[in-house]
C-alpha cells in the first residue's frame, strides 16, 4: 500500500478547516469592570464575554489574601533540656583563675578601710594603694589652716590639697597609669590646679566616691595589675561640704 499522496492530504485539510467552526475565544476579553482577563492555551473553553452585553452571568473576582501565621497564644517553651553540655552563665567568672591582690578593699568604713591582707586602717584616716603596698594617707596635715578635713575644700568647693600629699607618687618607678580618687561618701569637683599637678607626673585620675573607688580598684587591679592602677580614697564618713 503507497501512502497518500500530498495532493490528498491538502484536500483533507481543507475540507476539515472549513467545517470546524472559529474559535470564539479572545486573547484578551474584559470582565464588568474592564479588567483584563488574559486567557491561556492551556486553560479549558470559556465563554465569549466580548459579544454579549449581559453581565449577569459574570461572577467576581474573589482576592484571597495571603494567609499569615498567628501569633501563639502560649509562651510555654516546652519540657526543660537535659543536655549537660549548656552553659550557666550565673556562673561564668572571667576573673576566676587571676589572683585577687594583697591590697584589694575588703571592706570600707565610716572611720578606715579593711584590706584583702588583713591590714586594718582605722581612726579616720585615708589609704594610698600604690604598687602593691598599703600607705595611711592624711591629705589634709599638708594644707595650712588648723589642718582640719574640711580644708581639703577649697572656696569655690572643689577638692584640693597640697602638692605634699601626691609626694610617693612622684617616687614611685613606674608610675600607674591611673589614680583612682575616692572622696568619701560623696563626690566634689576636683580642682583644675590638683588634676594638673596629678596629670604632670604622667598619672590619669578619675574622680568617684569612696564605695565605687573600691570596687573599680579591685576589678582593674586584678585585671591590669597594682602596677598600673593606684588608689587614694577618703574615709566614708567625711563629708566634705560640712
Amino acid at each position: 500500500m503507497q501512502p497518500p499522496s500530498l495532493q490528498l492530504l491538502r484536500a483533507l485539510r481543507t475540507s476539515i478547516s472549513a467545517n470546524t467552526p472559529k474559535s470564539t475565544i479572545p486573547l484578551c476579553a474584559y470582565l464588568a469592570r474592564g479588567q483584563p482577563y488574559i486567557t491561556s492555551p492551556f486553560a479549558p473553553a470559556r465563554r465569549n464575554y466580548s459579544n454579549s452585553s449581559d453581565s449577569s452571568h459574570i461572577r467576581p473576582t474573589r482576592m484571597v489574601s495571603r494567609s499569615h501565621p498567628s501569633k501563639p497564644r502560649s509562651h510555654d517553651r516546652g519540657p526543660e533540656s537535659q543536655e549537660d553540655t549548656q552553659t550557666d552563665f550565673a556562673a561564668l567568672n572571667v576573673l576566676g583563675n587571676i589572683p585577687t591582690p594583697t591590697t584589694a578593699v575588703d571592706a570600707c568604713l565610716d572611720t578606715g578601710f579593711h584590706l584583702d591582707n588583713g591590714v586594718k586602717i582605722t581612726g579616720g584616716d585615708g589609704v594610698l594603694l600604690v604598687a602593691g603596698e598599703a600607705f595611711t594617707w592624711r591629705p589634709w596635715l599638708g594644707k595650712k589652716k588648723d589642718g582640719q578635713k574640711n580644708d581639703m575644700v577649697n572656696a569655690k568647693g572643689q577638692f584640693e590639697v597640697d602638692e605634699q600629699a601626691w609626694a610617693l607618687l612622684d617616687l614611685v618607678w613606674p608610675r600607674p597609669d591611673l589614680l583612682i580618687l575616692g572622696m568619701g561618701g560623696s563626690i566634689l569637683p576636683l580642682s583644675p590646679e590638683t588634676r594638673k599637678h596629678i596629670n604632670s607626673l604622667g598619672i590619669r585620675v578619675e574622680v568617684v566616691d569612696t564605695r565605687n573607688a573600691a570596687a573599680q580598684f579591685n576589678l582593674l587591679a586584678t585585671e591590669r595589675g597594682v602596677s598600673e592602677i593606684a588608689a587614694a580614697m577618703i574615709p566614708i564618713g567625711w563629708k566634705g561640704w560640712q
